[in-house]
């Protein structure tokens, strides 16, 4: 090759060199640090981004969440109060304090906002713990109430959990008992779980949680591989390790064979078809807007939709606007998950006291992750971020929490065809069409998926799905053939040394319904056999319906039988239909479970919520939280059963409907490594609310109004 060829190519290799030179002095050690330092890079820059985006935000509405700005004033007011100044002390909740009922129902939009408030939870660590109302324009700080030592903590956060783990990794009596089951400690993934209350000594006057630890060598599912036997016992204010206990050091690490589901580990299965891709097209857009960032409004529906901490979503002011006379009337004031309660039935030592209280314990939206756009929610879903404050006050940004979105599935809203003997040809079909506001939340090994479904005829359908990673047992056994008779397992050997225990969980929703106004009375319809004479019909029986309007709270408590079936109904007592009927909605049960622990067990104390599956009780702002304000380690002293054994009047007065739903779960093969999701809902129907059926007039699709999407023919 000649000189003058060479020449020009010199210059930029020389520079290529000289570049990878550089990276490779500054190159990180493996690729994965890499990625990892890049990732960490792009999130705090996408975290920098949503703040500022959302740095600008000023409320609209008054049940609008707080912004940005308000947290951030928040956090400055609290640290020169004199409770707090030169004092160490985290923050375990900062929300709005949400104006009275009867003002936010008079509020139109375009009056005054009223003052902001925000309801904080401030804990001096290793001391009280202050409930304080906070105006946020004036800076005025009112302590509502002081709680010591005593029947239950805030809600844990996030360095809790981080400190308790990181207390317990110092511990070298700890880190002796990972290296001694074969486990590196790079390898150990260590976890907080709530610890419960049992009325031991040793939980006076502390703040308790315990760690356990799994291996995740060669798996993202350290999971499936626990280290059995070895808990950690941490106060969480001192961050001490009060207790090592250590009782399985016999039970091999389970392998991890086939515990991957993540799609990249997974080797294409030739026995698997595939489906093709599928989609909803809409030409025209969506058919729903999101006003002011929080008023959703969507066919007849109109609802303010907020993210919080603890509940995760929030739906408010849902009302529906009347087919016949444009009326907007008012359906539920506010509904909101709880609390869910999730205990395992394992009674020994490393396992009895996993009976989680995850909304009060963990925070239901503090463990929302981001949606998975496509996946979670489909390509033109509205996405909705949560703003929340750290422990410290600061505000940050829960990304894309919250999905809203559209959903047709080929479901019918109502048909007729006409029989070919009466001469009518007549074929008359309406598309079901929903909208469909719906969060996930991750809560450790735990998924849960929580959809509100708001119909065209003005249903609210609530479906819970739950998906994720079993919580599983170490065992030494590989094969079924191979455990006594006599051994219980407490629930099912799904792998080679891997035992999916037995559990339960119950979410239960807080139902403020406010149907056609505030003034509601909870009715009973019971389906009652009625015997014939044989003189009146050949008939011998028929049912007839008897109705009970329920005097006061307890009159309310119900547990669902399938052989006494009834319909339940809240309706509106001063307002009636043309023909005399009371307007209502009714809540229709789906499959559910019923809580089987004994009423005196500790955990079932705490979660006395679950005794029934529906409860009734008189409207107080204070009572919200089924399982009680300040939740762990709590007594069960101030749970819904509490409330409602007080026995108030609920006929013709504002009140609060609670519903709750369960699922008993013995695990299965299927379930591993990744669980497929199962799920159950409970809907809100119009009973006698509308002068007939409100979509009637709703018309059928056309051909034309269809996107001409070409299909591809396959042989």
């Amino acid at each position: 090759m000649k000189m003058s060829m060479i020449r020009p190519l010199v210059f930029p290799l020389f520079i290529a060199i000289l570049l990878l030179l550089l990276t490779s002095l500054h190159a990180p050690p493996s690729t994965k640090n890499r990625r990892r330092s890049i990732n960490r890079h792009l999130m705090h820059h996408k975290q920098s981004a949503k703040r500022a985006a959302h740095g600008s935000e000023v409320p609209r509405h008054p049940l609008d969440p707080l912004t940005v700005v308000e947290i951030n004033r928040i956090r400055d007011i609290i640290s020169t109060h004199e409770l707090f100044r030169s004092k160490r002390y985290s923050l375990h909740s900062v929300v709005l304090h949400e104006p009275e009922k009867r003002l936010v129902l008079r509020w139109r939009k375009g009056d005054v906002l009223f003052p902001r408030e925000a309801s904080v939870v401030a804990r001096v660590v290793g001391g009280e713990t202050h409930v304080l109302r906070i105006d946020i324009g004036s800076g005025r700080v009112d302590v509502v109430r002081t709680v010591g030592h005593g029947s239950g903590y805030p809600v844990m956060t996030a360095e809790d959990q981080q400190g308790a783990v990181g207390a317990t990794r110092a511990v070298s009596e700890f880190n002796r008992s990972i290296l001694a089951r074969g486990v590196k400690l790079d390898d150990a993934v260590c976890l907080p779980v709530s610890s419960g209350w049992y009325g031991k000594k040793e939980e006076e006057n502390h703040r308790l949680i315990k760690v356990q630890c799994y291996s995740k060598e060669n798996t993202a599912n350290f999971y499936m591989r626990p280290i059995e036997g070895l808990t950690a016992v941490v106060d969480l204010d001192t961050h001490e390790v009060l207790k090592i206990i250590d009782r399985g050091a016999t039970i091999p690490i389970p392998t991890s064979n086939n515990t991957d589901y993540r799609f990249s580990a997974q080797k294409a299965s030739p026995n698997m078809n595939r489906i093709s891709p599928i989609s909803t097209e809409q030409p025209a857009g969506p058919s729903f807007t999101v006003e002011d960032e929080h008023i959703v409004k969507w066919a007849n529906w109109q609802f303010h939709l907020r993210p919080d901490p603890r509940a995760g979503v929030v739906i408010s002011r849902a009302m529906f606007r009347d087919p016949d006379t444009g009326e907007m009337r008012n359906v539920m004031y506010k509904g909101m998950p709880s609390e869910l309660f999730v205990p395992y039935m394992d009674p020994t030592e490393g396992w009895y006291f996993k009976t989680y209280l995850d909304a009060g314990e963990y925070g239901f939206g503090l463990q929302a992750m981001p949606l998975d756009r496509l996946n979670d929610c489909p390509k033109d879903a509205y996405f909705m971020d949560g703003v929340f404050a750290a422990s410290d006050g600061t505000p940050y940004v829960q990304s894309d929490m919250i999905c809203a979105f559209e959903r047709y599935a080929g479901d019918i809203a109502w048909r007729h065809s006409e029989s070919p003997i009466t001469g009518m040809e007549i074929r008359e079909v309406r598309p079901k069409v929903t909208l469909v506001v719906r969060m996930t939340a991750s809560v450790g090994n735990y998924d849960y998926i929580v959809d509100w479904e708001f119909q065209m005829d003005g249903l609210i359908k609530i479906k819970v799905g739950l998906s994720g990673i079993l919580m599983v047992k170490g065992s030494p056994y590989t094969n079924m053939d191979q455990v006594p008779s006599q051994e219980n397992l407490y629930g099912t050997l799904i792998s080679e040394n891997v035992i999916g225990v037995i559990h339960d969980h119950y979410i239960t929703f807080y139902l403020d319904m406010d149907v056609d106004g505030s003034d509601n009375s909870f009715m009973k319809v019971n389906l009652k056999k009625e015997r014939v004479s044989t003189n009146e019909s050949p008939r011998k029986s028929y049912l007839k319906a008897v109705r009970t309007v329920a005097k006061t709270e307890k009159d309310a408590q119900i547990k669902l039988k399938l052989y006494d079936p009834a319909e339940f109904h809240i309706i509106n007592p001063n307002k009636k239909t043309k023909v005399g009927n009371p307007v209502g909605y009714k809540v229709v049960p789906g499959c559910t479970a019923a809580s089987l622990l004994v009423l005196d067990d500790p955990p079932q104390k705490r979660a006395a919520f679950t005794n029934n599956q529906i409860w009734v009780t008189q409207y107080n702002w204070s009572e919200e939280w089924a399982g009680g304000f300040f939740t762990y380690q709590s007594h069960g002293d101030d749970t819904l059963a509490t409330w409602s054994n007080r026995d108030r009047p609920i006929e013709n007065k504002d009140i609060v409907l609670w519903y709750t739903l369960g699922f008993h779960h013995i695990p299965c093969q299927e379930d591993f490594p990744i669980m497929p999701t199962v799920s159950s809902s409970f809907d809100l129907k119009p009973v006698n609310f509308f002068k007939s059926n409100p979509i009637l007039h709703m018309s059928p699709n056309i051909i034309e109004d269809l996107p001409a999407c070409q299909s591809v023919a396959t042989s």
